[in-house]
């Protein structure tokens, strides 16, 4: 997998597009996807998975990122998660982020670089990564897009329901999360169709 961009350069691919998402797992607020458009030969020293990195290295690689690379966002709310289901709002978060970089760049995709295992179809040809997030340069780029923008989100919602926490914990299941639901049952932005204690 290593240089996997770097041969698709070489295949005569131009626009290599990494992405991943942030927010597939918690109990509350939005998946949102990142998107990246890869450029050959681009440097960007300390990428890894989002989640292993700390928040303040996090968003310093943000800046540089979003500086660098011409990006993407797509946010699907947890009332399409509740409808629909985490997978179809997964693919509809990435499918946004794309349009995202198309509509801003007038950029459309060659290849598409998704971490995980879903095999999403889109409108051009792509390839899903296991563990593509702690591989892959451009999806490791597109992870902490998409984690930087939700942890935001959810910090937001901290000033609107304090009660939770959800800045520290971001909506996932936590033991302080679970306390909260179970003393001040569920809030607006919670996915109603996961298991909440």
């Amino acid at each position: 997998m290593k240089n996997l961009e770097n041969s698709l350069f070489k295949s005569g691919f131009k626009y290599i597009f990494g992405l991943d998402e942030a927010g597939r797992g918690p109990l509350a607020g939005p998946v949102v996807a990142g998107a990246v458009v890869w450029k050959n030969g681009i440097k960007i020293p300390g990428l890894n998975d989002s989640k292993k990195l700390s928040q303040k290295k996090r968003e310093k690689l943000f800046k540089i990122i979003t500086s660098k690379l011409e990006y993407g966002v797509g946010i699907v709310s947890h009332e399409i998660i509740d409808k629909k289901g985490i997978k179809y709002a997964t693919l509809m978060a990435f499918k946004s982020a794309i349009k995202d970089i198309e509509k801003k760049h007038k950029i459309k995709p060659e290849c598409l670089l998704i971490d995980g295992i879903d095999d999403f179809k889109f409108g051009a040809p792509s390839v899903s990564i296991e563990k593509g997030d702690t591989r892959v340069k451009c999806i490791q780029a597109g992870s902490i897009i998409a984690k930087v923008t939700r942890d935001k989100i959810m910090m937001d919602f901290e000033k609107k329901y304090p009660m939770y926490g959800f800045r520290s914990h971001k909506g996932y299941g936590t033991e302080a999360h679970y306390k909260a639901i179970s003393k001040h049952g569920t809030c607006a932005i919670h996915r109603l169709t996961f298991r909440l204690k």
